[in-house]
């Protein structure tokens, strides 16, 4: 253990509001966290008169949602998309949504999400966020050269190609890293435009109810101090995820207890467990985001092999879900098998330098490379000579990789160990009406709690596309915002 927060603070118990004479700060809607469900949530809340105050952990807004790259995930028939010659519909984003983010993806969400697609992006739009009418088409953790535009979750990839008509969703600022904060200013503007305050460096300890058991507030901790906030029409969870929270993390999540976090250090699982000591019910704990830092346009063109030198994946699907079936399914060993015109055509995407990012290594031959990465004898010449037999000819029958990327490996070959590599985020949280009203264990929603972004449990199950995390943070955040003012 690290010593960072851990479960079984007794300051999670739910106070009693009549136990409470004064208040510190009152407000209609309280709102915990100011990243991008949290933003959403007020910017929505204080257009309708709610007085709104938001209450953060860090010295600011935007948290881990400014600091993303900066997908969202959009579709259905954007503006983006119609201008880059896409054809694109809700059922089509639907049907894709619900193979790719399961098992257990809340279809309800998921066809909401998808019906209200293009009306989330036109309010982006309408706020400010800058999105190029241009597509990119390599593969790629994001796009390059401004463009707005790209395939994010294996839509266009096997086996998705063949359960939904393949179009780009991947909406991005024209920003190759950060582009979050593009995205999130602009809400975070709007809000204060409409007179919402925050409140920064205010920890949540835990919430206050009153007799009903209805959420009328919630104690805080501000520089050591405690503070009584009163939320008179309700309160809105949306601190983040647990993945700073090492205790959560061994419960739920273990095998990505110690990895690298995409997220910042204020994801201590707080609002969950906040929720949780007052009945909430929560949803696929143990689900994360995971990403491993070898670049797609590598991977595409050679073949990824578990311990015992098999393919188990189609390299060109999205880089998420080649990390996340090689850490939850193959006991996060694996490798990426590349030769020399893999190398030389992944350096011509403009952001790829195999130069400063070699392989870890290099062997004439398969049976050297075999033994030098410490697979079976002769297990990675009969996967090579296997897929090398099938691509001379464009053709890929175990796992249907795109005739684009399919050639013949040859020598010399080099291997990326890309198992030390995987790190993310958790998905899982509380569980959610598409409302964004919390339920409590027993199915019925908690009067006066809300929560939307990675504190809920929201359109991502198990799977995992990039843009899900702001995408369903600003959507059910808009929505906890509308419900928490109408009372």
């Amino acid at each position: 253990m690290s010593g960072r927060q851990a479960i079984g603070n007794e300051r999670l118990i739910p106070r009693r509001a009549e136990e409470i004479r004064t208040w510190n700060v009152e407000a209609d809607v309280v709102i915990v966290g100011y990243g991008i469900a949290g933003a959403a949530a007020a910017a929505e809340a204080s257009l309708v008169g709610a007085d709104t105050v938001v209450l953060d952990r860090a010295g600011g807004w935007g948290g881990a949602s400014a600091l993303a790259s900066g997908f969202v995930y959009l579709g259905g028939g954007t503006a983006v998309q119609k201008a880059c010659g896409f054809d694109d519909d809700p059922d089509e984003m639907f049907k894709f949504l619900v193979a790719a983010l399961g098992p257990g993806a809340d279809e309800r969400k998921i066809r909401l999400y998808s019906d209200e697609s293009v009306e989330l992006y036109e309010w982006l739009v309408a706020l400010g966020v800058p999105f190029n009418h241009s597509y990119y088409g390599e593969p790629g953790w994001s796009p390059y050269g401004g463009a707005g535009l790209m395939y994010c979750g294996g839509e266009n990839a096997w086996p998705y190609n063949q359960i939904a008509r393949p179009a780009p969703r991947g909406h991005h600022p024209p920003l190759h890293e950060g582009g979050g904060r593009l995205i999130v200013e602009p809400i975070v503007r709007q809000a204060e435009r409409h007179g919402a305050k925050a409140i920064y460096n205010a920890r949540v300890d835990s919430l206050i109810v009153d007799r009903d058991h209805r959420v009328v507030g919630l104690v805080a901790r501000r520089f050591g101090e405690e503070m009584l906030v009163r939320a008179r029409k309700g309160v809105v969870l949306a601190a983040g995820t647990f993945i700073y929270n090492d205790q959560m993390m061994l419960m739920h999540a273990p095998l990505m207890l110690g990895r690298p976090e995409s997220a910042v250090q204020e994801h201590e699982g707080g609002g969950i467990l906040a929720a949780q000591a007052s009945g909430a019910a929560v949803a696929h704990m143990d689900a994360c985001e995971v990403s491993a830092a070898v670049d797609p346009p590598v991977v595409a063109r050679g073949i990824v092999v578990n311990g015992v030198g098999q393919r188990f994946v189609n390299e060109d699907t999205y880089g998420g879900r080649i990390s996340q079936l090689l850490l939850f399914h193959q006991d996060n060993l694996g490798f990426a098998i590349v030769d020399e015109r893999c190398m030389e055509e992944a350096d011509r995407h403009p952001r790829v330098r195999t130069s400063t990012n070699p392989p870890t290594s290099v062997c004439a031959t398969l049976a050297e490379l075999e033994k030098e990465i410490g697979l079976p004898p002769g297990s990675l010449e009969a996967t090579v000579g296997l897929y090398n037999r099938h691509a001379a000819n464009g053709e890929d029958p175990m796992f249907h990789k795109d005739p684009r990327w399919l050639r013949p490996l040859e020598a010399p070959f080099g291997a990326y160990r890309i198992s030390d590599r995987t790190g993310g985020f958790t998905i899982g949280g509380l569980c959610t009406t598409v409302d964004a009203e919390v339920l409590h264990v027993g199915g019925d929603p908690i009067p006066g709690l809300y929560a939307a972004g990675r504190t809920a449990s929201g359109i991502s199950a198990w799977g995992y596309v990039s843009g899900a995390s702001l995408g369903d943070g600003a959507f059910f955040g808009r929505k906890a915002g509308r419900a928490v003012a109408r009372g």
